[in-house]
């Protein structure tokens, strides 16, 4: 039997039984992933969650990488929508990282499970099993933040430093935000999070211009 081939059904309403089913193993997946990590979790383990067997496991991802790139892609399709509509009319550098880091609170606040899984794929490709795939959806959602920085700035900067700016806002949303989980309870979280964007989005204004070359700045003024 090749467990690594996914099929899918052939009728309307095996169609239905096989999406709720689909849904089922994904919100269970995420529960676990967010209670023993990614690594740490088993195949057994999500099924015990969503109490199916394995053969169901198996028909509907085939590998637990496949059911833990699926989550991920939407999770991060998901981001940059909400990055997108939050950033939309923003023309200033200081209201845009500001927008970028308020539409991180707003996506997440909801939805820690989703929070667990992020932090820990980010900061993948240094987990022991290694999850080939993850860097696709990452790849676009720091290209996503580089084009909405970018587009507040007249003046070109080089590529590799657009890709340092974003991946420190990536960097600092991550880890504050769950350091603001661990140090606070409820709505609490995001309360402290967003006091920490004023520091923040003044301190990455700031070095962002300091990268401009001084005749650039004076245009911009």
């Amino acid at each position: 039997m090749d467990r690594t081939k996914v099929t899918g059904p052939r009728t309307g309403r095996q169609k239905e039984r096989y999406s709720k089913t689909r849904i089922r193993l994904l919100d269970a997946a995420r529960a676990v992933f967010a209670e023993k990590g990614l690594d740490l979790t088993t195949i057994d383990d999500i099924t015990r969650r969503a109490d199916l067997g394995r053969g169901t496991f198996y028909y509907h991802f085939g590998t637990k990488l496949r059911l833990v790139n699926e989550l991920i892609q939407s999770m991060i399709d998901e981001l940059n929508g909400a990055l997108e509509r939050k950033c939309q009319g923003h023309t200033e550098l200081p209201e845009m990282l500001d927008a970028i880091i308020g539409a991180h609170v707003e996506f997440f606040s909801q939805r820690w499970q989703d929070f667990v899984l992020y932090f820990q794929s980010r900061a993948d490709l240094t987990l022991e099993q290694g999850y080939e795939g993850l860097q696709t959806p990452f790849l676009e959602y720091i290209k996503k933040v580089e084009e909405l920085v970018d587009s507040t700035i007249s003046s070109p900067i080089p590529p590799p430093v657009i890709r340092r700016l974003a991946c420190a806002i990536v960097g600092f949303i991550s880890g504050y935000y769950s350091f603001a989980a661990v140090s606070t309870e409820g709505d609490d979280v995001d309360r402290t999070f967003a006091s920490l964007k004023q520091a923040f989005v003044a301190g990455l204004t700031r070095f962002i211009r300091e990268t401009i070359p001084p005749e650039k700045v004076n245009e911009q003024r």
